[in-house]
């Protein structure tokens, strides 16, 4: 689930503990108000498969002192089932007026299924809490949810509908938590338009329902066995139950959406999640949702009605259980508890697969809870890591590219945001680039021993002057080992390009090995679609037989102009290093495939084809 806290830390770290000193970063406090008690019984409710406590209420008393616990530490609260209704409209009453009173709590929300909303309801959270956020579980329209069933097995659709339409004669906004099964995929443009087509929605987050490891139907704890319970006892095969997906299919589902998102213009009043964090992290922004945070597991906690307490709800419980409230008198305790519990360890352990990825900065590493459930179910999470490249990848394209919906399916253009990338005054270098009337200077140009050539002569990332093909210095200026690359793609294709390195190895010294890449700053976005459309026809091309040791990749990025502070979007033809290569194998292949590479662009050039030739990597179901 999408908890309240923000990215903090070291840059690059994807998983922070619970730190004492950094009382100023927010904790998300999930209390399940009764458990997984509720009114509905959808099949594929992942809290009625815990061995949780449900029917009692969590005491009033437990969660003011959640206060005690974490101290001047601001707490973001979030009332959860089963159904926090259920509870009653007394004890829910008591509840929001002991959290209106407790200083540290900065935000307070209510996820409910809604079936029981009414005036009365909302009438009481306008006296008692003002500022409640709501959430409502809904998967779309009715097809879509067909699995959020009563016990009888009747559908519970037409009963959300009606609360909607009753908030939003409230004039209250909410948002929607549309859980992805087979029953929405291939109809995501659909599904977006029929929740948008509700006034009170503002925002909906897609979640994926990776249930590939069910095997059996929930236990039933009494002597009649619901008619829900034998529905989804007929909808598991040993294939896995029919509501799971793949980590592709879902990738293809919220990139179609956002792409729909885009076009049709839903981006101006509704917030679409994972699409608007996966943006914000492509941007360099800090995010409230803990899959791109590295404010996971160590900073989300949930209150049960037994006065238990534990980490992140969708962790296995009891597993993730660190205790009883009144077992922690402070947040030294419990955060001790924390890094002694095996379950956590293991969590902070599978992130460490993160910090050589590159991805690491966009991805933020993920769900904890559901890279722990496919290591468990298959023995890895390279589907749900491969998933959640692709997402990075395809908004990248939907960014640079929203009039290009193919470009989202593009497997060789890929997401490649780099820091430092800046320039002085881009668009006074876009202007000079092949003017024979430009003014060009004497530059500074210095050559280290690895072979680097800028301003100092110096080995790492320092500054280069800005350079044209005609400048006097222009090949001087440019390092041997990428220069097959850039002649042909400033000569024969009359590209503009901004920077380049041939790669270096940085033997004897403490820095990182540099790859080979040039840098493209395309001068407006149809030439930056026809780019992208060549080169991945150019990497196809030549991807047969080349070394394996080396992988070559068209990398999306942002060049800022220090001058503006405008961003400019560019392509970067990049050869990197294979993942499981070594640098010397690496550099011993370079030459080899930046000859290959060389050859065919003098090949394939830019016309004004948008289509790259990548075929469509992923295909969705539309039934099951």
């Amino acid at each position: 689930m999408e908890t309240e806290v923000t990215t903090t830390g070291t840059p690059g770290q994807v998983y922070l503990p619970l730190l004492e000193n950094d009382t100023a970063t927010a904790v998300s406090v999930i209390v399940k108000l009764r458990g997984e008690t509720c009114d509905i019984d959808c099949v594929f409710c992942y809290e009625k498969r815990k061995e949780s406590p449900g029917g009692a209420r969590v005491e009033v008393a437990d969660i003011a002192r959640l206060t005690d616990i974490f101290g001047d530490r601001p707490l973001v609260i979030e009332l959860h089932g089963g159904e926090p209704l259920t509870a009653g409209k007394r004890y829910v009453r008591e509840v929001l007026t002991t959290l209106a009173t407790l200083p540290t709590v900065v935000r307070v929300t209510m996820q409910t299924n809604a079936v029981r909303l009414d005036d009365e309801w909302l009438d009481l959270f306008d006296e008692a809490y003002p500022g409640l956020h709501l959430g409502v579980s809904l998967d779309g329209d009715p097809q879509g949810n067909a699995w959020r069933i009563g016990y009888d097995g009747s559908p519970t659709y037409d009963r959300v509908a009606a609360a909607l339409r009753l908030l939003a004669d409230r004039g209250r906004k909410v948002g929607i938590i549309t859980v992805v099964t087979p029953r929405v995929l291939g109809r995501a443009a659909a599904v977006l338009e029929h929740l948008a087509g509700f006034s009170a929605v503002n925002a909906v987050s897609f979640v994926p329902c990776f249930d590939s490891g069910v095997r059996a139907a929930t236990a039933v704890s009494t002597s009649r066995t619901p008619v829900s319970r034998t529905v989804q006892q007929n909808g598991i095969s040993a294939n896995g139950p029919a509501w799971a997906i793949t980590g592709d299919e879902y990738a293809a589902f919220v990139l179609d959406a956002a792409s729909h998102w885009v076009r049709s213009g839903l981006s101006a009043r509704i917030k679409l999640e994972p699409v608007v964090s996966t943006i914000r992290t492509l941007k360099g922004l800090d995010t409230g949702f803990c899959h791109f945070s590295n404010l996971k597991c160590d900073h989300v906690f949930t209150l049960y009605p037994d006065a238990g307490i534990g980490s992140c709800d969708e962790l296995p419980w009891p597993a993730a259980r660190l205790g009883r409230v009144s077992d922690f008198p402070g947040e030294n305790e419990i955060a001790t508890a924390q890094r002694a519990l095996p379950l956590l360890v293991e969590g902070r352990t599978v992130t460490t697969k993160c910090e050589t990825c590159r991805y690491r900065q966009t991805c933020g590493g993920g769900c904890i809870a559901t890279r722990l459930r496919s290591i468990r179910a298959v023995g890895d999470d390279q589907d749900y890591c491969r998933y959640r490249m692709r997402l990075v990848d395809g908004v990248a394209a939907l960014i640079t590219q929203p009039e290009t919906p193919t470009a989202l399916s593009c497997g060789t253009v890929r997401a490649r945001p780099h820091q430092p990338n800046a320039m002085t005054d881009v668009a006074g270098f876009l202007r000079r680039w092949r003017d024979p009337r430009a003014d060009r200077p004497v530059v500074r140009i210095n050559t280290s021993a690895h072979g680097n050539i800028n301003t100092t002569g110096s080995p790492g990332i320092h500054e280069a002057d800005d350079l044209d093909p005609l400048h006097p210095a222009w090949r001087e200026a440019i390092e041997p080992g990428i220069w097959p690359l850039v002649d042909p793609l400033t000569r024969l294709w009359g590209l503009v390009t901004y920077d380049s390195c041939q790669g270096h190895a940085y033997e004897g010294l403490a820095l990182a090995p540099a790859e080979r890449r040039v840098g493209i700053l395309p001068r407006d976005r149809g030439e930056y679609a026809s780019i992208a459309a060549a080169l991945c026809r150019v990497v196809t091309a030549s991807s047969c037989g080349l070394p394996k040791s080396v992988r070559v990749v068209v990398g999306r990025a942002e060049l800022t102009c220090t001058t503006t502070g405008d961003l400019f979007p560019v392509l970067d033809l990049r050869l990197e290093r294979s993942e499981h290569a070594d640098w010397p194998t690496y550099f011993a292949a370079v030459d080899e495939v930046c000859a290959t590479i060389a050859d065919h662009l003098s090949i394939h050039r830019p016309d004004q084809r948008t289509t790259c030739t990548c075929a469509p990597r992923i295909t969705e179901r539309t039934t099951r």
